[in-house]
């Protein structure tokens, strides 16, 4: 029976899907085009006919799992932001995490067009951010773009180092939790709020 083109447009969205996930998950080295398929529920044959070659999948999975963190950013300003991708759950649940901690130094050594995919991402990333900073640094846009490079570098380094770390190791929390409460007291006193643990002793104060 032949596939209808909605149809086969459904089944090639799944296999991105599939792939981002699992290539966040294993790296890129770490997927072959069966195993691949064959999570996603089809035969190996049926690959050739939706891509023409597994990097043109690794950029076309790479853009989609991008854009899945561009959507967590939208209305939820980068304090929560931050505190949401430096947590234990984020750090554990690779396949559906951020594509840039997952496979930025995989990214690294692969073909221009895997790396223009990335800085594309990276830059649709920043402009997600910089739209959560407060409007007065909007305005110039140079200081909020400063900021949103700064504090993503940050947080993708942090969660680098801490999954290099053995999963029950107490450095991996540590590594979280200090360089999440860092850039928070520096965003705090970026906007001229009180940081975190000076915000909660001020209530403890009042109580």
């Amino acid at each position: 029976m032949k596939l209808t083109k909605a149809q086969a447009q459904a089944n090639r969205a799944h296999v991105v899907k599939t792939a981002s996930a699992l290539f966040r998950e294993r790296g890129y080295d770490g997927v072959g085009v069966v195993d691949l398929m064959a999570a996603a529920g089809f035969t190996q044959g049926g690959f050739y006919k939706q891509f023409r070659s597994k990097t043109d999948l690794m950029a076309e999975s790479a853009a989609c799992g991008i854009e899945q963190t561009v959507e967590l950013t939208k209305g939820i300003g980068l304090s929560t932001f931050v505190n949401s991708y430096l947590s234990r759950e984020h750090r554990d649940n690779r396949s559906a995490g951020c594509t840039m901690a997952a496979l930025g130094s995989d990214a690294a050594r692969q073909t221009q067009e895997v790396k223009r995919t990335f800085a594309a991402g990276i830059d649709s990333l920043l402009q997600a951010l910089e739209k959560e900073c407060p409007t007065s640094e909007r305005t110039g846009n140079n200081e909020a773009r400063a900021k949103s490079i700064n504090t993503f570098a940050h947080i993708v380094g942090a969660l680098v180092i801490s999954r290099a770390c053995p999963d029950d190791s107490p450095l991996a929390d540590e590594i979280l939790a200090v360089c999440r409460d860092k850039i928070l007291d520096t965003l705090a006193e970026q906007e001229g709020v009180p940081p975190p643990a000076a915000a909660h002793a001020a209530q403890s104060d009042v109580a």
